[in-house]
């Protein structure tokens, strides 16, 4: 299963780091990802990292950064110069090698103006 931690309360321009790790017997993780969901709005993809490459919304773009330590199955989303709008619920997502996803339980995140 996965953990996801590192959410809470914080001013437009600030930071936070996510992290999200597994535990338990996992095959190797291909893709690491999160997405969050706002209130009243679907779930959004907002970064995902396979090997060394990475790939994020448009709306992050140049403020977040996605990595992962792989000998820990662990990812992390570093996210600075926040915007009320990244307010939402954070989740982390993995996918095995063999197709299988597993979702965090979601951390909130909510940034005020």
């Amino acid at each position: 299963q996965l953990q996801a931690s590192g959410g809470g309360l914080v001013q437009a321009g600030g930071s936070l780091r996510l992290s999200c790790a597994a535990s338990g017997t996992f095959s190797t993780i291909n893709i690491m990802s999160w997405y969050r969901q706002a209130p009243g709005k679907e779930r959004e993809l907002v970064a995902s990292i396979t090997g060394g490459s990475t790939n994020y919304a448009d709306s992050v773009k140049g403020r977040f950064t996605i990595s992962r330590d792989n000998a820990k199955n662990t990812e992390y989303l570093q996210m600075n110069s926040l915007k009320p709008e990244d307010t939402g619920v954070y989740y982390c997502k993995m996918i095995t090698n063999w197709g299988r996803a597993y979702w965090g339980q979601g951390t909130l995140v909510t940034v005020s103006s």
